[in-house]
């Protein structure tokens, strides 16, 4: 099922040094279908080659739903292994993908995210809440374990929270959300877009090279131990130091001069 015979199920507008990808499925609760997985891939690809873009946003459109993840009518329309397999493989390399952008990339998210709709706010960076949204892995409630969801999910709120929901497919409010660490701000539902694009331009101001290498070196540390952890992230600071954004930044502060614009404007 597509957005609308002439619409596209995904659709991009740039604003400034921000993009903002819209999920496009309102009559289908924004499902991933395949669709929607392989136009998310596209973006991300052309993404990771736009050094214009400095920050990205994952919205939906519709008021009922962020995602409601996979597509059971496209799932229920065979029983085709490879066909599933295939699917589960393009959807988990486009969860990847947004790791490795060089810009961070973040969920806003007014209503219902279930299954792989929650996984995909798991997957991004950031994520921006409305105070009116709902979290679930409920695949279970429809007799299917969400084993790629868990994944995103369990990395982000650890993993009693995790099966806690991957079990029940109880549903947790955003303040819930908050607390176990799957979106890093909640606002009133009318301030999201306001507060989500200022965060997004807050973050496409600062040097464009440091956010890139910081995001890259986050994300590989936090799959080290502790020790391996401060040797990577040593070895990644003094380095960074001595790039020119990093000179320019601490001899503004030193010398109480106005700090360097980095916009590129």
């Amino acid at each position: 099922m597509t957005a609308a015979s002439n619409e596209s199920v995904l659709l991009r507008r740039d604003e400034g040094r921000v993009a903002f990808l819209t999920l496009n499925r309102p009559r289908a609760m924004n499902a991933l279908s395949g669709e929607l997985i392989d136009a998310l891939q596209t973006e991300f690809d052309r993404l990771a080659r736009d050094a214009a873009i400095r920050c990205v946003v994952i919205e939906a459109q519709g008021d009922r739903a962020f995602s409601t993840g996979h597509d059971l009518h496209e799932v229920a329309s065979t029983r085709d292994y490879a066909f599933h397999h295939s699917l589960m493989t393009r959807c988990s390399a486009m969860m990847l993908s947004i790791g490795r952008l060089p810009q961070p990339v973040i969920a806003k998210v007014k209503a219902v995210a279930t299954a792989a709709g929650c996984q995909l706010v798991a997957a991004c960076d950031l994520a921006v809440a409305s105070s009116d949204a709902t979290f679930a892995t409920s695949g279970i409630n429809n007799g299917l374990f969400c084993g790629t969801p868990s994944v995103a999910v369990g990395r982000n709120i650890g993993p009693k929270r995790a099966l806690d929901m991957l079990f029940t497919g109880t549903f947790v409010d955003a303040a819930t959300a908050l607390r176990d660490g799957l979106v890093s701000r909640v606002v009133p539902a009318a301030d999201l877009d306001r507060e989500t694009k200022a965060l997004a331009e807050r973050i496409a101001s600062q040097p464009p090279q440091q956010i890139a290498s910081g995001k890259a070196m986050f994300r590989k540390h936090m799959e080290m131990n502790v020790e391996q952890a401060y040797a990577y992230a040593t070895d990644y600071m003094a380095g960074a130091i001595q790039r020119e954004d990093a000179q320019a930044g601490i001899d503004a502060f030193v010398n109480k001069r106005p700090k360097p614009d980095w916009t590129g404007k």
